[in-house]
Formats: C-alpha cells, structure tokens, sequence
C-alpha cells in the first residue's frame, strides 16, 4: 500500500506518515517510484499509536511500548501506570469542575467575593492545582478537604 493509500484510508496526512517514520514508528517497506509503500499492517500499527496518543503517552512512549516489531509486545505494567495517572487526573478534573459549578451558583455578589472562588485561587497559585499534566498532584479526597474548608 503506497502512503497516499494509507494516508487516505486512515486519515493521517502523508507528512505525519513521514515524521512517524523518522521517529521509528512505522516503516516502509520499500518505494514505488518515489512513494514510500507500507505492508498492510500499518493501518493497526497507527490504530495503535492513536490509541497512544488518546492515552496521553507520548510519541516516545509509545514508541518503546510497541517496539519495532510486527505484533507488539506491549508491557502491561506501563498501560496500569498510564491508566492510574488519569484516574488521578480525572479525580483533579471532578474537583474542578464542581468547584467551577459552585463558584458559577455562589450566591456571592461577585467571584472574588465567593470564599471556595478564593481558595480555588489561593490552590492555583501554589500549584496544588494544575493544567499542567506532570508532576504529583493530590488525591482528590485531599483536594476536597482543602476546598471544603472554606465555607460554601
């Protein structure tokens, strides 16, 4: 399958096809005049790495997990660290959005007003909450507490 084939049965532009390839993605197998040409498996391999991507592994990563080999040998133990890193995440996410949907119903004339709008504030600003998605971030039992503490 030549990489317009590929690209357009699976929606990845050539130049990422490309730039999978440099990185040691996927490879192929050859040229058809000046094409780059891709076994048929290379559709599941980007499946893979789309998977990857969806899991917040990045290109490295994923990389290392699937290998360079056919059938991947994908280590598991990595797959429960990722998958236990967005449980905390998404436990951080609960946390905010119902601390937004307070602030959004606080009776407060103002948000600066709302004492949770403030300790939301006073959280950011030390880094106990964070869009960032590396380093240690609380439980969300441990957030709660924080938040909570103030009266709603």
């Amino acid at each position: 399958m030549d990489i317009a084939e590929v690209a357009k049965q699976s929606g990845v532009p050539a130049s990422t096809l490309r730039f999978y390839e440099e990185k040691g993605l996927i490879h192929s197998v050859g040229r058809q005049g000046l094409r780059r040409v891709f076994n048929a498996n290379i559709l599941e391999r980007l499946a893979l790495i789309a998977l990857g991507r969806a899991a917040g592994f990045s290109l490295d990563e994923i990389a290392s997990i699937i290998g360079q080999e056919r059938s991947p040998d994908i280590d598991r133990d990595r797959l429960v660290s990722k998958a236990d890193e967005l449980d905390k995440t998404i436990q951080d996410l609960i946390v905010m959005r119902d601390g937004l949907r307070h602030v959004a119903d606080c009776s407060a004339p103002g948000h600066m007003e709302c004492p949770k709008f403030r300790r939301l504030l006073r959280l950011a600003a030390r880094g106990v909450i964070s869009s960032e998605g590396s380093g240690e971030r609380p439980h969300k039992e441990r957030l709660k507490r924080r938040l909570s503490r103030t009266n709603r």
